[in-house]
């Protein structure tokens, strides 16, 4: 896969904010070197956020995110700030975008506030700095980096989006803010070494995508083969013969979550297997909460509502996983009249704290930032929060082999930490 077929949810999210004619879309064309966004002198131009995929060198594979006028007005105005602070929790870098002339406003300091309290990295463009002579220019952006000192550190860069001036310096920001983290969650890497087997169990249903495997499991290949291991892709009901055609024993084995009962009684058990759910309920999300969610299933009553959240919309099956078995696998093992809410995309949910339990997808297709917002977003309010995989490994009565890949986790069920 090259970098501009990355997927989004492994991409850094950069997103623009600013007023409206603060020249957000200019800066846009001007870091990416091409027309991405609409540039036009009337004000709202934009006005849903506009997300573009691309590589930016030196930054690497990104996603552009372009917002409205943190100053829209009138109702629609009110619908499109909502829009655009949405977009704050999928942030892994911001650009406030300020016209040097018009210096920080209200509207202005009310977006900084809010990324101080969210600690996420936040990068001031001074834009139009072609417009003031240069000893004013440095004037300006000294004494705005000084306003902000005392709130919070940032680069201040001042750029001109019409003359391509600053661009190189803002892009240099953009790297020297951009989380350490950001790659430091594998899939599977740090599970194997160089030589192993790795058998990746891919059922091929209805609900496969036609002439493809799955995102989680390409990304999970993908991993595996950079780690300098083997991966061995088969189906659930061809996973006992794989095994006895191996030279070796494998490393691991990473089912999809439906197939766990089938791949467990087929695998050995000195044999380590674990799901593609539960690897990025590690990678993206935070696995301890995700266990603490799913023993929580224990203490649902009637009436409970509970909430299953998907990070992207797609077309569903007569026996989808969100909908229909995960519904059903929870009223099994609790014997409760549960109520099931939904939501999918962008939109999570406003009320997190009406729910017993929040059941969320893997989100391959979030990124991290994203997700652990919302685990954030549900833990702050004691909600418990669990990811498809862990819940069906937990009422199948499997988390525990699952989990033996990692011991901490494995701990956290056991209630030993």
């Amino acid at each position: 896969m090259s970098l501009n077929e990355t997927p989004r949810g492994v991409r850094v999210h950069l997103a623009l904010f600013g007023k409206r004619n603060a020249g957000k879309s200019s800066v846009i064309n001007a870091i990416t070197g091409q027309e991405t966004a609409i540039v036009s002198k009337v004000k709202g131009t934009t006005t849903d956020p506009v997300f573009k995929s691309m590589e930016i060198l030196p930054i690497g594979p990104c996603v552009i995110i372009d917002t409205a006028g943190i100053d829209d007005i009138g109702e629609l105005g009110e619908l499109r700030l909502k829009k655009t602070l949405e977009v704050l929790d999928i942030t892994d870098v911001a650009l406030l975008i300020v016209d040097i002339q018009a210096g920080i406003s209200d509207n202005d300091r009310f977006i900084i506030d809010t990324f101080k309290k969210k600690k996420k990295p936040l990068i001031v463009a001074l834009n139009k700095s072609d417009t003031i002579e240069n000893e004013n220019k440095n004037e300006a952006q000294e004494r705005i980096a000084s306003l902000l000192q005392d709130e919070l550190s940032t680069p201040v860069v001042a750029v001109s989006a019409l003359k391509k001036l600053g661009i190189k310096e803002l892009k240099n920001a953009i790297i020297s803010v951009i989380p350490e983290d950001e790659d430091k969650f594998k899939i599977v890497g740090d599970l194997i070494n160089p030589g192993d087997f790795v058998v990746l169990v891919t059922p091929i249903d209805k609900a496969a995508p036609k002439g493809r495997l799955i995102l989680p499991q390409q990304q999970t290949i993908r991993d595996i083969l950079e780690s300098d291991a083997m991966a061995i892709v088969t189906k659930e009901y061809e996973l006992r013969e794989t095994l006895n055609h191996l030279a070796k024993k494998p490393k691991l084995v990473i089912t999809d979550s439906q197939a766990f009962l089938k791949v467990a009684a087929d695998t050995p058990k000195d044999i380590l297997m674990t799901s593609f759910s539960i690897l990025f309920a590690r990678q993206k999300g935070d696995l301890t909460e995700f266990i603490k969610g799913a023993k929580a299933i224990e203490t649902l009553k009637d009436g409970d509502k509970v909430l299953i959240a998907e990070g992207c919309t797609h077309h569903r099956q007569s026996d989808d996983i969100g909908s229909v078995k995960i519904p059903r696998w929870i009223r099994q093992r609790t014997g409760r009249q549960i109520e099931f809410e939904y939501s999918s995309g962008a939109t999570f949910t406003e009320d997190v704290k009406k729910y017993a339990l929040i059941v969320h997808c893997g989100a391959c297709m979030m990124n991290r930032t994203g997700m652990l917002s919302r685990v954030e977003q549900a833990k702050s309010l004691n909600v418990p929060i669990v990811n498809f995989g862990i819940l069906i490994a937990y009422v199948q009565g499997l988390l525990p082999r699952a989990l033996e890949p990692f011991p901490l986790a494995k701990m956290t069920l056991e209630g030993e930490l």
